[in-house]
């Protein structure tokens, strides 16, 4: 049990099998119709986004908070190994959220959702807060933690403005992504 728990990419692929699964068995009749796929994009789209929305809470509900009670010698770890890690995961989380996102609009064909139509207005704000904080993840966040964690070329000053940059574009983030999700649950339940 250990050697099958204790390895990550057998959980993971041992958890798609048996969505697929349950897919085969609770709609097999439906899997030649174009809206169970749609689906299944949707679905795949929740996945990455409660990947990419949890690692931001992790960051800014315990990585940074925990910093400073870390001592020195230990900082290390977080900098070299968990953090970049973590920010992979994060930034890609980020990227398959956008573009499954995309693929869900495009198959439910409601495209009015990009400019508040048609009553897609709450979906649409949801999808224009998620494009911020996807430009955020990549265009500001992860330059700037690739120089506060070392991993390009930095002076000790510019790692300490690039931490400083990227904690409050993580932020940011955390305050739009309330919203976001408000939005993208609300669509469904109440328009």
């Amino acid at each position: 049990m250990d050697k099958f728990f204790g390895n990550l990419h057998r959980v993971l692929l041992a958890g798609v099998i048996l969505a697929v699964v349950v897919a085969v068995i609770r709609h097999s009749g439906q899997l030649g119709d174009p809206s169970f796929w749609a689906f299944v994009i949707r679905w795949i789209h929740v996945w990455f986004g409660l990947l990419w929305i949890g690692l931001l809470y992790y960051f800014n509900f315990v990585q940074i908070p925990s910093m400073p009670k870390i001592p020195d010698e230990h900082k290390p770890a977080i900098g070299k190994v968990i953090a970049p890690t973590a920010l992979f995961y994060f930034r890609w989380a980020a990227a398959a959220t956008v573009l499954f996102g995309l693929l869900t609009i495009i198959m439910d064909g409601h495209h009015s959702a990009f400019i508040f139509q048609d009553g897609y207005a709450t979906i649409g704000i949801g999808m224009w807060l998620a494009l911020i904080m996807a430009f955020n993840v990549w265009f500001v966040i992860w330059p700037n933690q690739k120089k506060a964690l070392g991993l390009v070329e930095a002076d000790a000053d510019a790692k300490k403005k690039a931490a400083r940059i990227a904690m409050l574009a993580s932020r940011t983030n955390t305050l739009l992504s309330i919203p976001m999700l408000y939005c993208m649950v609300a669509q469904g339940n109440v328009g």
